[in-house]
């Protein structure tokens, strides 16, 4: 188990966004969040992160506290939003400033983003472009690159298939499964997406506002049952 949720909500002004008792992650599970806006995902995955701090109850990865150890810095890996790039550097500059952090030298990185090239799709590297000056799209194909650079356990996607073009999707699926299937990568990704979050995840969750409405494991009715909930 990689990640236990114990207890757990955040409070913003008299409304809870965020009321979870008990949540457990598996070492190679790829789950997907679902919920209409308001659900308390984002909220989750920054509590995960300890980007914020929880009202009560805990994150315990690996079964350590995350806002108490930095130990789970080092094996987890996120994009959540564009504002998390450094946006005044360009896609190159960014991946090698990155790989630093993590022992690897530029070589290294530019031998890493060939892997990337399909996925990049001509419109990233040797553009001569700041990442401020690249569209949403390509800026989450930045993010996502640059996370996976450091070969995490956890890996933490907030909307990864938002701004996409349907070519970068459906590529974004591919290499999701791969990670799973050559890597046992945990991943959590929230989306509004039905259709993708049920192709690329295992196990799905469902959240409505802050509580966890159902949790299980997908077969091949998912997506008509999660297509029923929501057209209620």
């Amino acid at each position: 188990m990689i990640l236990e949720i114990k207890d757990l909500k955040k409070v913003y002004d008299g409304t809870t966004v965020v009321n979870i008792t008990h949540l457990q992650i598996g070492q190679g599970e790829t789950i997907g969040l679902v919920g209409n806006n308001g659900a308390g995902k984002t909220t989750l995955f920054r509590m995960i992160l300890d980007l914020i701090r929880p009202t009560a109850g805990s994150v315990l990865s690996k079964g350590e506290n995350v806002m108490q150890s930095d130990a789970w810095k080092n094996y987890t890996a996120s994009f959540l939003d564009e504002g998390f790039l450094i946006d005044y550097l360009t896609p190159e500059e960014y991946f090698v400033f990155i790989g630093s952090l993590h022992n690897l030298t530029a070589a290294h990185v530019y031998e890493y983003l060939q892997r990337y090239e399909e996925f990049f799709n001509g419109e990233i590297l040797n553009k001569g472009k700041y990442i401020r000056d690249f569209s949403k799209g390509n800026q989450n194909k930045v993010g996502i690159a640059a996370a996976l650079m450091q070969n995490p356990e956890l890996l933490v996607l907030d909307e990864p298939f938002a701004n996409l073009d349907p070519t970068t999707q459906i590529r974004l699926k591919t290499l999701i499964k791969s990670l799973k299937q050559q890597h046992q990568i945990s991943t959590l990704i929230s989306s509004h997406d039905l259709n993708h979050v049920t192709d690329v995840c295992d196990r799905i969750i469902l959240l409505e506002k802050g509580l966890v409405i159902k949790d299980f494991n997908k077969d091949e009715n998912t997506l008509k049952a999660l297509e029923a909930y929501f057209s209620e």
